[in-house]
């Protein structure tokens, strides 16, 4: 895969405890992350890296992240049941559906899924 002139390419999410996010995401979101010493793990995509989880003191309401799920009420599910908190349930807008939950880091991002 080839990147992108002025497009978004990577992405690093800061967190407290490397450990616990990984669990999180892996759990909840199925990412695989490649672990690059014990402050840093990379978020592996279909085709490269595509971005990172690096230990640090998260900060609220910078960008927010929003991921696809093709399943929505799935996803929500999963957040919940890696021990991610809803912070805003599910609702409509123009494209689709979504939420926003707050990882076990503090890291606030939101998933969106296509209209049913």
């Amino acid at each position: 895969m080839s990147h992108r002139h002025h497009t978004i390419d990577y992405i690093e999410l800061t967190v407290r405890d490397l450990e616990r996010a990984k669990r999180f995401y892996g759990q909840a979101f199925g990412w695989q992350l490649k672990d690059y010493g014990p402050s840093y793990a990379g978020i592996q995509g279909e085709e490269r890296e595509q971005g990172g989880l690096t230990v640090g003191e998260p900060t609220r309401g910078g960008p927010l992240v929003v991921l696809f799920s093709s399943d929505l009420d799935a996803t929500l599910a999963a957040v919940v049941e890696a021990g991610g908190t809803i912070e805003t349930e599910p609702f409509d807008f123009p494209g689709g559906r979504r939420f926003h939950f707050e990882d076990t880091e503090g890291n606030v991002l939101g998933v969106w899924a296509e209209p049913r």
